[in-house]
This record gives structure tokens, C-alpha cells and sequence, in this order.
């Protein structure tokens, strides 16, 4: 749970430095942290529906 929970933060915090969320953020920092890009995006959208920043269901 805690490499998840970082390396969704990692996309989270940096998302503003590539040219799209899926293109090049989660494909790079999945990629950096050994993972597929496809788990990352998974990740992060559960993340942005239990936060509350993406309509859906929460795990909470």
C-alpha cells in the first residue's frame, strides 16, 4: 500500500510538469517505479475517486 500511495503522490505532484496526465506522467513515473503504465492509471484514477476530484464510487 505504501508504494501505491507514493506513486500515485508522485503523479499527483508532478502531472503539471509533462504535457498530459496519461501520455507522459503516468507512463514515465510508472515506468521509474517498475510498474505498468495501465496499473498507474488504475491507481491514480482510484485515488482522484476517493479524493473526490473524479465522480465514481469510493473505496472509503
Amino acid at each position: 500500500m505504501e508504494m501505491r500511495d507514493r506513486a500515485v503522490r508522485i503523479v499527483l505532484e508532478h502531472r503539471g510538469e509533462y504535457p498530459s496526465q496519461w501520455g507522459v506522467a503516468i507512463g514515465s513515473i510508472a515506468t521509474k517505479c517498475g510498474m505498468t503504465p495501465e496499473t498507474m492509471r488504475k491507481w491514480v484514477r482510484r485515488a482522484e475517486v476517493d479524493g473526490g476530484a473524479r465522480p465514481g464510487l469510493t473505496n472509503r
